[in-house]
């Protein structure tokens, strides 16, 4: 095995604690070999699809990335910003707010944020992070619910690069924040600013990430963890079980994958008479590609065409300050026994804020 170079042990080197707050990933522009080379390491993963590797490489290599990256290319041109990608502007965003408000509490933590796919990676910022000094990390998904196919696939990134390095930082990992109380609010805080602007629909849609059946029947938590943030939420807002329904998207494939479907659920809803529709996401904490064109675009199509007179499409959290506050909680907690309280430094806690307002009036 080979290891990385490191620099010298420093005998009593000063503790030092970050944060890596990470998401998915995604393409570094929205061109086929953009997406093909994004693609290629996503769908490669042995936690997104478990097929034997000799046969899904054929059908990667030999269909899929010949055919997949140029469409997807086109769907993410539709959302893309000056900035970037959406999902990249909101975590870059989310990161630098977490760690403004972490300093406001006294925590000394810098926090940077990672992808699993793509720039930057783990293990980049991981090198990075022990390059400057770093001896403990705190990893913080951007999944609020556990799932193999993401938390555990991130957590992975952090199993490989440890094995080829010396010293390795001491590390804890967030597993999920399905149902964490700030979190909950959060997203009924975001609903209800809606309906007073918008009115109350006839069907509250809750949208999840989907992922193959057979993870649920394999010990994977994420079907309940979905579920119990669905009936949290509702029990927020006030709702009945027949005002809201939770669904999943994103379908790959022609494997059985966790029910109902959100398209075909909101095209069943518009031929049953619903003519109002709300639609939010609580699985994904910015909004990006499976957001705002999925579900924005094809899913509001797909109901106004079966019948629906009305859709909205209730933004992630992004950058609200009820998340973000719930966000630096979960952390807070989790940084629990290492000594990272200090005098807040106000000009950088001032400083982050600063950066990320930027990043939000361009987004």
């Amino acid at each position: 095995m080979a290891f990385t170079t490191e620099p010298p042990h420093a005998h009593g080197q000063a503790a030092k604690t970050a944060i890596l707050y990470c998401n998915l990933g995604t393409p570094d522009e929205p061109t086929a070999p953009a997406l093909r080379r994004y693609l290629a390491e996503f769908l490669g993963d042995g936690r997104v699809v478990e097929i034997p590797k000799p046969i899904w490489w054929l059908i990667l290599h030999g269909i899929i990335l010949r055919v997949r990256p140029a469409k997807s290319a086109a769907k993410y041109a539709s959302v893309w910003t000056p900035e970037g990608s959406p999902l990249m502007v909101w975590t870059r965003k989310q990161a630098l707010l977490l760690r403004g408000h972490l300093g406001e509490l006294g925590h000394r933590v810098e926090v940077r944020h990672a992808m699993t796919y793509g720039n930057p990676s783990v293990a980049q910022e991981m090198d990075k992070l022990k390059a400057e000094g770093f001896t403990r990390v705190l990893v913080l998904p951007a999944y609020p619910q556990y799932s193999g196919t993401t938390t555990a696939a991130l957590f992975d990134q952090f199993y490989r690069w440890a094995s080829r390095t010396r010293c390795v930082p001491e590390l804890r990992f967030v597993n999920h924040y399905h149902d964490d109380a700030g979190y909950i609010a959060a997203l009924a805080a975001s609903v209800k600013k809606h309906w007073q602007t918008n009115g109350q629909p006839d069907q509250l849609v809750m949208s999840f990430h989907g992922v193959p059946e057979r993870t649920l029947h394999l010990g994977d938590p994420y079907h309940c963890e979905c579920h119990k943030t669905g009936r949290l939420l509702a029990e927020a807002l006030g709702l009945t079980k027949d005002q809201y329904v939770v669904t999943f998207q994103s379908r790959f494939g022609k494997a059985k994958w966790l029910e109902p479907y959100t398209e075909p659920t909101l095209v069943a809803l518009a031929g049953q008479g619903v003519k109002k529709v709300d639609v939010i996401c609580p699985g994904f904490t910015g909004d990006c590609l499976e957001t705002l064109e999925e579900i924005n675009m094809e899913a509001r199509e797909a109901f106004l065409h079966a019948g629906g007179s009305e859709f909205a499409y209730i933004p992630c959290l992004n950058d609200s300050p009820a998340f973000i506050r719930a966000l630096t909680q979960i952390a807070a907690t989790h940084l629990s026994g290492w000594p990272t309280q200090a005098q807040p430094n106000v000009a950088e806690c001032e400083a982050s804020r600063a950066r990320a307002l930027a990043l939000g009036a361009k987004a």
